[in-house]
């Protein structure tokens, strides 16, 4: 049974129309990856004939690509949100960590798009997921920043991993979920991180050059 139900026989506005074949193109997309996928599939899953699926995207790389730029949005805006619950860095470190375990953890998530693309070489997939990091990194290096007194480089450096431990972290706590609480696991990876963090205190010299 397509997402749509019957086929649909009522003309939608075009963005209602749009945003009903994202979500029954992310359903595809997620269930067979991009390589198996096939518009065939997707106008089936919605409901709609194909004719009117290319009326919205002229291929099936513009149609994963407008689901990258959305679950990408909806990532950024997940961090930023829990960022700014607080004003307390150790509390924003952990918001921030703790927004990618909710993240991953929302039955309709796009992570696996954008975290398990089958399709990491195509330049246009590369350049958002690079953009979507750097600006990820960027939400976190002014907290570094204020609590380091690293420069911005080296501080964006910091936010980086420690996001890139926070994503790997929860997708690995999602595929066994029952051993430890949601709650438990955001505890013990913001932990890791803040105590990293909080090891460059203001007074650290700089580093010797190698």
């Amino acid at each position: 049974m397509s997402v749509a139900g019957e086929r649909a026989t009522t003309r939608l506005p075009r963005e209602e129309r749009r945003a009903q074949l994202l979500v029954a193109a992310r359903e595809v997309f997620v269930a067979q990856g991009y390589h198996l996928a096939g518009m065939d599939d997707i106008a089936d899953r919605a409901g709609i004939s194909k004719p009117v699926l290319y009326q919205h995207f002229p291929g099936k790389l513009d149609l994963y690509l407008a689901l990258l730029d959305e679950g990408i949005g909806e990532l950024l805006r997940t961090v930023q949100i829990a960022m700014a619950t607080t004003t307390d860095n150790q509390q924003r470190v952990r918001a921030a960590v703790g927004a990618y375990f909710e993240f991953v953890d929302e039955p309709d998530s796009p992570y696996r798009l954008i975290f398990e693309s089958d399709l990491p070489h195509e330049p246009a997939v590369r350049d958002r997921m690079e953009a979507a990091d750097a600006a990820t990194a960027g939400l976190l290096s002014r907290v570094i920043a204020t609590d380091t007194g690293l420069s911005e480089e080296e501080a964006h450096l910091l936010a980086g991993g420690l996001l890139g431990m926070a994503h790997v972290a929860a997708r690995s706590w999602l595929r066994d979920r029952d051993g430890v609480a949601r709650a438990t696991a955001i505890d013990l990876v913001s932990s890791l991180g803040w105590r990293g963090i909080r090891g460059f205190p203001r007074s650290h010299p700089p580093m010797p050059d190698a």
